[in-house]
Formats: C-alpha cells, sequence, structure tokens
C-alpha cells in the first residue's frame, strides 16, 4: 500500500522558522567577556541567523562548505549554529581549550575553508594561524579588539547579508555540523551530523523523560557550545521556544549561581566538577541563593557522586545523569525512575539515579564480554555497545579506526557497563581505566564515586599502578574538602566499609588540583605518567 505521509524533509530550517514564526519574544541572554548582559528576543536571533546565512553565501560559501567557530556560548554562536547549515554550510564548532597541534590538526583535516572567532579568543587563532589556511576569518567583536589585517567583521557580515530570500535546496542527509573527540587517545576523530539526524536526536531530547525541556523552561547550558554541540540543548530550546541563557566565559560557581537566581533558571547542564564546585558554593553560604525549586540539572561527561546527588536533594535540585558521546551525538541515556520502581526504597532509587539510565528512544544497548552478550544482571561486566538513527557509523575518512564497528553494525563505546534487568545501563570504567588485580577487576569509577562521598574529600580520581604480585592495583589520587583533610587509613576504612577488601587502594595521594580534559573530565593518562613509579615519586 503506498504511503499517503506528506515527504517533508527533517531540516534545520524549520526549526529556525518555528522559532521565530512562533516565539519571537522569547528571551536569549548572553553573559559577555566583561560580565555585562546582552539580552535579545528570538525574533532578533531569527533575523540574524538569516541574515547571517545570507551574508555568508554573498561572501563565497558553497554549500558543504566546513565554517569552524571558536566562540564561547552566547547569542552569536546561537546564531552561527542556525546561520551555518540554513546557508547550506556544516557548523564545526571548535575547542577553544584543546592544544594548539591539536587545535591546527582538527581545522586542516576538516578542511574548514571559514573562521568565525570571538575577538577575546584571537589569542588562541594567533597559535595556530602559520599551520592553517582558512579562506575567510570572521571576527565577532565582543571587546572591541582591532580586526585583524584582511579578517572581517561578523557584524557587517550580518549587515550585509540583509535578509535571505530563500534557504538554498536542502536534504535531510546532507551534513549539517561536525563534532571531533577530545583525542585522548590518538588524534581527534571527526563525526558529522546530518540534519535528518540532529532533528531527530532534538526531539528524543526534548521526551519528558529524556531532558524534557518545553516552552517554560529557563535553560542554562554551562556545557559549551564548542563540545558536542552543548549536547543539542540550544536546538531544542529554539525548537520549543524556551528561554536561553548563556554564561560567555564565566563559568566559575559563583557567576553561574547569580545566572540560576537572576534569570529563574530551571534547567542547566554540565559536567560533575562543575555541579561539585556549585554545591560547595551552596554549602557554604546556604541563605544567599534563591533558586528556582525543583531545578534540574543534568550531568553528563563522567559518572556523578551519589553523595552529591543526595546532597542536592537537600537545596530542593534534582540531578539527572545523562550519558553520551561525540559519536552518539551525544545523548545515549537518561536515568528516570520507571513507574512501577518508583514506590522502593530511598536507597534503591539513590542507586538507579547514580546509573547512567535508560537508552532513549531508538537508540539499542548491549553489553559484550569475552563469552559474548553479557546477561542484563546488573553485575556482568562488558564493553558497552549501541546503535540508532543519530550514532555515528563511521568517523571522517573512511579507514579511519574502522575496528570501532561491529559487523553487524554496532558502535563500540570503550565504555565498561552493566545493564540491570530493568535495563539500566551503569558505566563500570573506561576499558583503558579499569584496574586489572590479581585477576579480578576493579572499577575505578565506583571508588571515586565513594571517595568523593567522604566530607574531607572534593575530588578523586583512581588510577592503576603496576604491583610484583597482584599485576595492578588502585591509588587515589585526591583533593582535599579543606585545610584540615582525613588521614589515609580513615579513607582506606571508609573504603573497605563499602567494597570488598581487595578493592582498597595501596595508598592516598593528596594533590591541589587534578588535571582536567578539555571536556572537564579526569585527565587519567597524565596521572598515570605522574605515578607511574609510586611509591617512589
Amino acid at each position: 500500500m503506498k504511503p499517503t505521509m506528506m515527504n517533508f524533509p527533517l531540516t534545520l530550517p524549520a526549526v529556525l522558522e518555528r522559532a521565530g514564526n512562533l516565539f519571537a519574544q522569547s528571551e536569549i541572554v548572553s553573559r559577555l567577556p566583561d560580565k555585562s548582559l546582552h539580552r535579545c528576543r528570538y525574533q532578533d536571533f531569527y533575523r540574524r541567523s538569516r541574515a547571517l546565512a545570507a551574508g555568508l553565501a554573498k561572501i563565497g560559501l558553497r554549500q558543504g562548505d566546513r565554517v569552524g567557530t571558536l566562540m564561547w556560548n552566547h547569542f552569536a554562536h546561537l546564531e552561527a549554529y542556525f546561520g551555518i547549515p540554513c546557508a547550506g554550510g556544516v557548523l564545526h564548532t571548535l575547542n577553544l581549550r584543546l592544544p594548539p597541534d591539536d587545535l591546527a590538526y582538527i581545522i586542516n583535516h576538516a578542511q574548514d575553508r571559514f573562521l568565525i572567532v570571538d575577538d577575546v579568543l584571537l589569542p588562541i587563532l594567533q597559535k595556530v594561524l602559520d599551520r592553517i589556511k582558512p579562506e575567510r576569518i570572521i571576527v565577532n567583536a565582543l571587546a572591541g579588539t582591532p580586526l585583524p589585517e584582511e579578517a572581517l567583521s561578523y557584524e557587517e557580515v550580518i549587515s550585509q547579508g540583509g535578509d535571505l530570500d530563500a534557504y538554498p535546496p536542502i536534504g535531510e542527509d546532507d551534513a549539517l555540523g561536525m563534532c571531533y573527540t577530545s583525542g585522548t587517545t590518538g588524534r581527534p576523530k571527526g563525526v558529522v551530523y546530518s540534519h535528518r539526524s540532529t532533528v531527530l536526536h532534538t526531539f528524543a531530547l526534548g521526551l519528558p523523560d529524556a531532558i524534557g525541556i518545553g516552552h517554560s523552561d529557563s535553560v542554562l547550558p554551562v556545557v559549551p557550545m564548542f563540545h558536542v554541540n552543548a549536547w543539542a540543548i540550544p536546538f531544542l530550546c529554539a525548537m520549543v521556544g524556551a528561554k536561553q541563557v548563556l554564561p560567555g566565559p564565566h563559568l566559575d560557581p559563583h557567576s553561574l549561581l547569580e545566572l540560576f537566581q537572576d534569570e529563574e533558571v530551571t534547567l542547566a547542564a554540565g559536567v560533575p566538577t562543575i555541579w561539585l564546585g556549585i554545591l560547595e558554593a551552596l554549602q557554604s553560604d546556604r541563605s544567599r541563593w534563591k533558586l528556582q525549586p525543583g531545578m534540574r540539572m543534568i550531568v553528563g561527561g563522567s559518572a556523578a557522586p551519589e553523595s552529591m546527588i543526595r546532597a542536592f536533594d537537600q537545596f530542593d535540585m534534582e540531578v539527572v545523569h545523562a550519558w553520551g558521546m561525540t559519536e552518539t551525538s551525544p545523548l545515549g541515556t537518561v536515568s528516570r525512575i520507571k513507574r512501577n520502581l518508583s514506590q522502593t526504597a530511598d536507597e534503591r532509587r539513590y542507586q538507579l539515579r547514580s546509573k547512567q539510565g535508560l537508552p532513549v528512544p531508538f537508540v539499542e544497548a548491549r553489553t559484550i564480554g569475552e563469552a559474548g552478550q553479557c546477561p542484563c544482571d546488573g553485575e556482568t561486566m562488558g564493553e558497552l555497545q549501541v546503535r540508532g538513527p543519530w550514532v555515528a557509523s563511521s568517523y571522517i575518512g573512511s579507514d579511519e579506526a574502522p575496528q570501532q564497528w561491529t559487523e553487524d553494525g554496532w558502535f563500540k563505546t570503550g565504555d565498561v557497563a552493566t545493564i540491570d534487568e530493568h535495563g539500566y545501563v551503569k558505566l563500570t570504567d573506561r576499558i583503558k581505566d579499569l584496574i586489572k588485580s590479581g585477576g579480578e577487576w576493579i572499577s575505578s569509577v565506583d571508588l571515586e564515586n565513594c571517595l568523593m562521598g567522604h566530607p574531607g574529600i572534593k575530588e578523586a580520581a583512581v588510577i592503576a599502578v603496576p604491583h610484583p604480585k597482584w599485576q595492578e592495583r588502585p591509588l587515589a589520587v585526591v583533593v582535599a574538602a579543606s585545610d584540615n583533610p582525613p588521614q589515609e587509613p580513615e579513607l582506606l576504612d571508609y573504603v573497605e566499609r563499602r567494597f570488598a577488601k581487595w578493592w582498597r587502594p595501596e595508598g592516598v595521594v593528596f594533590v591541589d588540583e587534578i588535571p582536567k580534559t578539555s571536556a572537564g573530565k579526569f585527565l587519567k593518562s597524565k596521572l598515570r605518567e605522574t605515578f607511574r613509579n609510586w611509591p617512589q615519586v
């Protein structure tokens, strides 16, 4: 039987048109480098995004051209999110925290033809300028820095664009954007997102049992817009007309809490290290901040300690665990408690909330061990594999890491996980971070979350160190929460009360700071290098 439905393409221009036509008065608030606030409405965002698309076409943008953005979270970056793809270009967000070598490699590998750069970030661009060959550099003036020679003004490109006559013909399988992995093992690898995959992903993101953003929300993505498209939250906010609060470069707890309070933020998203800093600020002055009751905090990037989830509940703030990767656009799972489990004991509910959660619709997950697919018993660990309509089927370059995909089309995440009888996924480690002691596996993540539950510990990372008898043993590297840190025996006993005795770390090392990746995750490769000769270091 012939289907009777219209063949309406799933492309970003439809999202932009909806935002401009239905939500003209929704607000976009941006904190600029000087800490002042820039305010505009969706009607301005709609007009300027279309003008940017037209302006890029006038200076030579062709369909499929890559446009790199080196920008903070603010209104102009949001315009680029829509203006570039709606001109037929490919949005390529550049991670400003990467080392110059990686940044230059990514720009060249992606073949970025144009670059749009915040003037405050020109010093970063200057470090790689002699190694890249963009045809056009467009500078967004946030601080009034003079334009470099031959650079174009972002505002001039918009003013010269005027109104867009018509969108170019865009197919739903055309490239919309691209992001690169963090490159913690080898060179960063590129993933291209299509219009179809992005729109489908955005729909799933908005479901109540996923992130669940609606028109009445005020949303602040702490997660950078240069990292996996800020988890696609800007696309979803535009689709439903939610207020967007963009923090710019000011990500310290005080600046974020000020925005949470003054802009009545109902949902924010970021990595655990951000939320640990927020929690510390709240605990130091419980009465200072007046936040929205039931404010939701989406946590991804790495596992959030159960102790943190419990602590935020005391402030009527809900931590919601999610998991994903660059290769999954990024949403893969969200931890929401099923109706039939909602009346279980508090301990059980916290255990569920501490897991990465259930796969969102159209994402399938399985774990594979040495003997094949693992049982869903919540105990058997295996590599997490996923597939779905917004999961990458390859990297840029057909010969780039093909071993990451199985013959039957599943993406091998490199994460070790368990899946329980209810379908909840719990990450236990990255494969490279698992500790094998005497032939048994120890989860560094579980030990870290346990240690961060101790009131005297602010942050904890656990790594493997060589051992002559057991092959590897865990070493805890911790940051104290105060000038009066707990003693090592107290911490080791604290761990032993919660885990088998052989999980007990060999030692505890106190440091002032744990190194982190550009995405805010613990940089364990650097810790392993630092402590490779422990206890002799």
